[in-house]
Formats: structure tokens, C-alpha cells, sequence
């Protein structure tokens, strides 16, 4: 049977070269069943005609599709749909199934209750994107990293890509942390003090299940990351929060506890850093008073305006310190890779633990990570971005100046944010509304104190705002405050 040229369309929308597309809608219509085996394509003067695209650019579309066995080649007669081709299972339909379980009270309602910060998926088409932790395409190094995944896709790293490490990772990416990442925060850590994770908020969840357990205690600061906080409310440990101040947290207002949770090169909302001379109270505090300290060390890379402070890992002279770092910020949020740091007997449990979970992050985003370290890609990225976010921070500041806007927290070395404070009684998560039927995008701070927080702090990020934009965005945020006073 003859295909009808009309059964053939680009939608708008989709992706890729018009040879690639061609070839997707072919193959979309004969895994489908659309086409069957036998049936005669249009020609390749017909379908282009049809779809306005170049003659060769159908002819090359099917040839590709030969190559894939999806079509077959007759002569001057045309192309045909394989009798090999790749085909649906044929299954007779069935009714859907009637939900007989109520799953909800089956697992006691425990997991989608946990609601993360929400941002939404569209934040791209929003004039004024205020948003915290995304990447931006403008700055990224598109095509070093493009070079870095075509290496790692290669016949050389064929194995690095394919094996399963089962509980190990790949030992380029650990050299690359070892090497050039973990001594710029002043750690020295052999292999089997490293483990690699699905991100920073991996990497806390492992900490947490093994060393938390119901019963125990754990202090995590308040405000906080809103991801820590579900987490540990998943190990039915005692959780208790305390308040940061200006130098982050305070070691002498820590309760009896066995884990505590800190941001303390950079405060997760706020920004604050912790001084030297507290993170050698908080490291004797921990001594004196037995407790293992988790150190979430984000954003240390965004030192634009002085250099950091040493890790808490750096100075940990008794094992007591767990360091989890990340890629999210530097690299990409969907990267998906991260790190924990810690004594080769943490270590050894938390990998354990990985594998029966997830066995490793997947090998070809470690290797393409790996050659991104260790041929410089990443200290030029790190610098690009250094010098945009100064730029765009100096632009920040002066439009919130000339807005009348109140600074909470700037960020001792940089960062990619500023923690906003509003009039008291002004709601922001009602703002943030607001603000986005203006083209707004402001992060409301309630989500990070948890339920019983105050409501008038809210988060500016400007790492994914054009600076061009940012003086009329501030000034939206200012009327808007203006007008609901």
C-alpha cells in the first residue's frame, strides 16, 4: 500500500535537523503500526515537495533509515517498509486497571507529602527569571563539553562507558576530584575516602541513612536547604533546627545531638559565611561533645569578591567531618553528579549502601565529567562565570538601591544570590503571584523555615537573568511591594 504524502508533517516544535526529524517521523509511524511491512514510502521528490525541504535532505533521511534497517531499498520502484523492521508488540487491548490498593494509607502518606521549592518549567519564557540553581546557556562552555562527551563516547573509552562498576566509580573522575577539585578547599583524601553521587541531595540522603537511624539526633539550621529537611525526615530521627545568625551557625547554641547539618562556607538561604574562628569553636564543640558534622559545601566556586574561608573538611583533625559537594551549581542541575567526602570507614558504608540503591552514577556522565577537570574546561568555566556573576551582582545591587529594596544577605565571597527581606507582614509566596503575572520570578522564603517560618523573606538569584534585564525586573519587585503596602 502507498503511504499518502499527506500522512507526513513537521510539527513545529520538535528538535533537531530537518534530516533527523524526517527520519523520527518515519520511525514514530512504523513503531506505531501506522506503516506497515510493505508499504511503498512517498517518493523523495514527493515528500519534499510536500514538506518544503531539499530533495537530498529526504533522500538522506531514507538512507539513514535503510542503514536502520526500517526501510528496504526496490529497485526504481522505491522505498518499502522493512519486513524486519523494529515492530510494536501486539498486545489484544485490555480495560485499565481497577486501583484496588490504597496506596496512600498503605505507605501511611509518607513520601508525597514532601514538596520541594516550587520553580516553575517554563522559567525560561519569563522576562525577569530571578531563579535560583539553573545553568545558563550563555555562559556555558558548550562546545568543550560537546568534545568531552564525543571523547568519552569513543571505541577508547568504550569500557568506561559500558561496564558496570558495580559499587566502584571511575577512577579518572576520582583522580580529577582528588587532583585539582578537593585541594582547593584544602582537602587531601585518597580514593577510598571519595564517593561519587546523583548530586549534592544524593549524597546528604546517604549520610543521613547511615548515620542517622530512629532515635538519634540531628540539629540542621534554620533557614535551611528545603531538600536537607525532607530528607532527614525520612530517617525518623529527632530533627532539632536552630536559628543562624549573621556568621552562620552558632556552635554554642547546639543542643545534645549526633549529626549536625551545615552550610557553612555558604549559607543555604542566607548567604552567611561562618568566620575561621567559629568553625574552630563548631570542630571543638564537635570534639567535646561527640557529634559528626555533615559539611554542604555549595557554591564555593562563586568566589568573585574574596577568597574562601578553609573547608571544615581541610580543618578536621579527628575524622568528624563529612564534606558533600556537587556539581549542580558550576557545571549543570541536570548533570546529576556529586560528591562525598569523608573517613575511608563512612566511606565503605555509604558505598554499600549506593550500590543496593542505585550501584554509581552512570559512566559515560563520569567520564565526560573526568576530561571536562582534567583538561582545564572547568577552571575557564568557573572563571567565565566568576566574572558574569560579579557584573551582574554590581547591576543587582544598584537596581535594588534605587528601588528602596532590603537587603538579608549578600555573601561574604560571592555566590550566585542575595536573601531578601520585605516589609514585615507582606506575604511572598502572594508577591511571587503577583510578580509573575508581571514577567517576575522571585523564590518566596517560607519553604525554607517550614511551615511555621516567617513569611516576608524572599530569594533573588541572578544567575540565569540577562543583566540588561535586571534593572527593570528589580523595579517591578519595588512596585509591586510599593503598591501592596
Amino acid at each position: 500500500m502507498l503511504i499518502p504524502v499527506e500522512t507526513f508533517f513537521l510539527p513545529p516544535a520538535s528538535t533537531g535537523t530537518l534530516q533527523q526529524r524526517i527520519r523520527q517521523i518515519v520511525a514514530d509511524g512504523i513503531l506505531t503500526g501506522r506503516f506497515r511491512p510493505g508499504d511503498k514510502m512517498p517518493s523523495s521528490r514527493g515528500l519534499a515537495a510536500h514538506l518544503s525541504v531539499s530533495r537530498i535532505t529526504v533522500t538522506l533521511a531514507y538512507a539513514d533509515l535503510v542503514s536502520s534497517d526500517y526501510l528496504i531499498p526496490r529497485g526504481r520502484s522505491g522505498f518499502f517498509v522493512s519486513d524486519t523492521a523494529p515492530r510494536p508488540p501486539q498486545f489484544a487491548p485490555t480495560p485499565p486497571p481497577r486501583e484496588a490498593i490504597d496506596y496512600a494509607a498503605l505507605t501511611a502518606d509518607r513520601f508525597a507529602t514532601l514538596v520541594p521549592v516550587a520553580k516553575p518549567a517554563d522559567w525560561r519564557d519569563y522576562p525577569y527569571p530571578f531563579i535560583y540553581g539553573q545553568a545558563d546557556a550563555s555562559l556555558f562552555d558548550h562546545q568543550n563539553w560537546r568534545a568531552c562527551a564525543l571523547r568519552a563516547l569513543g571505541k577508547r573509552d568504550f569500557a568506561a562507558m559500558t561496564t558496570d562498576y558495580i559499587d566502584a566509580d571511575d577512577p579518572l573522575l576520582i583522580e580529577a576530584l582528588i587532583r585539582t577539585l578537593l585541594p582547593r578547599r584544602g582537602i587531601e583524601a585518597q580514593p577510598d575516602q571519595v564517593l561519587l553521587t546523583l548530586g549534592a541531595q544524593n549524597g546528604l540522603w546517604l549520610a543521613a541513612q547511615v548515620l542517622l537511624a530512629p532515635g538519634r539526633r540531628a540539629v540542621i539550621e534554620n533557614p535551611c536547604y528545603p531538600g536537607l529537611r525532607q530528607v532527614l525526615g525520612l530517617t525518623q530521627a529527632q530533627v532539632t533546627p536552630v536559628d543562624v545568625d549573621a556568621m552562620g551557625l552558632p556552635p554554642d547554641a547546639l543542643p545534645p545531638t549526633d549529626v549536625v547539618f551545615t552550610t557553612a562556607s555558604h549559607h543555604c538561604p542566607t548567604n552567611a559565611t561562618m568566620p575561621l574562628d567559629r568553625r574552630m569553636a563548631f570542630l571543638k564543640a564537635a570534639s567535646e561533645q561527640d557529634f559528626v558534622i555533615v559539611e554542604d559545601d555549595y557554591e564555593f566556586e562563586m568566589s568573585f569578591l574574596k577568597s574562601v574561608s578553609p573547608s571544615l573538611k581541610s580543618l578536621d583533625a579527628e575524622g568528624r567531618v563529612i564534606h558533600a559537594g556537587s556539581f549542580s551549581k558550576s557545571l549543570f542541575p541536570g548533570l546529576r553528579l556529586g560528591y562525598l567526602v569523608g573517613p575511608a570507614s563512612f566511606i565503605r558504608q555509604a558505598r554499600a549502601l549506593r550500590t543496593a540503591v542505585l550501584r554509581h552514577p552512570p559512566g559515560h556522565i563520569q567520564r565526560t565529567t573526568a576530561y571536562f577537570l582534567s583538561l582545564g574546561h572547568y577552571d575557564t568555566l568557573i572563571n567565565r562565570m566568576q566574572a558574569a556573576f560579579r557584573r551582574r551582582r554590581l547591576i543587582m545591587e544598584d537596581a535594588i538601591a534605587e528601588a528602596g529594596l532590603t537587603v538579608a544577605g549578600r555573601g561574604a565571597f560571592g555566590g550566585s544570590s542575595l536573601w531578601m527581606q520585605a516589609p514585615s507582614g507582606t506575604d511572598t509566596t502572594a508577591l511571587a503571584t503577583t510578580l509573575r503575572g508581571a514577567g517576575v520570578l522571585i523564590e518566596p522564603g517560607r519553604p525554607f523555615y517550614g511551615a511555621m517560618g516567617p513569611a516576608h523573606f524572599y530569594r533573588l538569584a541572578y544567575s540565569s537573568i540577562a543583566p540588561a534585564r535586571i534593572p527593570e525586573g528589580i523595579a517591578r519587585i519595588g512596585r509591586a511591594l510599593a503598591s501592596s503596602a
